[in-house]
């Protein structure tokens, strides 16, 4: 069962409402609580499930992608026979947001030629999940569909399409006779001859679309129902090893209701927040429903509510910085807040 199946991960999309967290990475390489990327979630659940194979299209600013993920390691994906793929794209932007585009695809054709996989497994790269797929497979094989779209039992449809690897072939080849340019058109054609099926999946789902929703999705992880259903013992959320030191908590410092990963110096107070690597928090600092990226420095006496640091960012001592839930205070990465900048 778990070598019929090929994992396609589109890692091509790009949401306007991140902007300010994609001026230097893909959305797939997003940083998500405190030591994940968007993209572990879906390749995590492709290789619990058996999968073997996956091939990742993406497109823009992807170095931090390829940087994350290397030879697949991490992943058991360094493999001699199949493995990890990556497949840069030259994609126009209107085909931007349609998973799995055919144009895409037929850049890399070959691939799917060679492939052995009887099936293939498309989904998109920014969705906060986990799913054991092998359900799926051999609910599809039994049903006798062409294509099974995944839905959540909400109604919502998770632009993950299921499809054998010969139909996709043939898609992708007639592309420009058929006007299909993604699994989307097929689906949505009422006219082809193919039988569609649609699959319900029960568990927990974000799509991470919108900085609110980035916000609001990371936080609730502090939810230990939200971070049960998300990170399961039997189908463990793989990411990449760093060898870093424990988090050392210094005399005064305080910490209520937080996540915080291996390699920070705490000498202040984090209350409802996530911080991530390499962190170093200053006295008298206060840290209220934030995430705070990579390796950031937030000096003494600083205050920060509903705020996201992105990586390498430097808080300079005494600043204060607000946001709400609805509209948290983003800060570039790699840039320096002063106190006379914002408060």
């Amino acid at each position: 069962m778990q070598r019929k199946l090929l994992g396609v991960i589109d890692a091509t999309t790009y949401h306007d409402d991140l902007e300010e967290l994609l001026t230097h990475r893909s959305l797939a390489a997003l940083p998500f609580a405190g030591r994940y990327r968007i993209i572990d979630f879906v390749l995590s659940n492709m290789v619990n499930s058996g999968i073997q194979s996956v091939a990742i299209f993406p497109k823009m600013m992807y170095r931090s992608l390829m940087d994350h993920l290397g030879s697949g390691k991490n992943w058991d994906l360094n493999r001699k026979r199949d493995g990890l793929f990556f497949f840069p794209t030259p994609v126009v932007d209107s085909d931007i947001n349609k998973i799995g585009s055919f144009e895409n695809f037929a850049a890399n054709l070959d691939f799917f030629y060679r492939s052995s996989q009887e099936y293939s497994l498309i989904t998109n790269c920014y969705t906060v999940f986990n799913m054991d797929f092998a359900p799926l497979l051999e609910w599809h094989m039994h049903s006798g569909c062409d294509i099974t779209e995944i839905f959540h039992e909400n109604g919502t449809p998770m632009k993950m399409y299921l499809v054998k690897t010969s139909l996709l072939v043939k898609l992708i080849e007639t592309r420009n006779e058929t006007g299909y340019t993604c699994m989307k058109d097929v689906v949505l054609d009422s006219e082809h001859f193919y039988s569609i099926c649609r699959y319900e999946y029960s568990g927990y789902a974000v799509m991470i679309n919108s900085i609110q929703n980035y916000f609001s999705t990371s936080l609730n992880l502090l939810n230990s129902d939200v971070w049960k259903q998300l990170f399961i013992k039997e189908h463990p959320i793989l990411t990449k090893v760093k060898d870093e030191p424990p988090t050392r908590y210094l005399k005064g410092s305080t910490v209520q209701n937080a996540m915080i990963a291996n390699g920070c110096l705490i000498n202040g107070s984090v209350e409802n927040s996530i911080i991530s690597r390499g962190v170093k928090i200053g006295k008298g600092a206060v840290i209220k429903n934030c995430i705070i990226m990579q390796k950031c420095v937030i000096e003494d006496n600083c205050y920060l509510d509903s705020v996201i640091l992105d990586k390498d960012v430097k808080v300079e001592a005494g600043t204060i910085l607000t946001g709400t839930a609805r509209d948290p205070y983003v800060v570039r990465k790699g840039t320096k807040q002063g106190a006379l900048m914002k408060s």
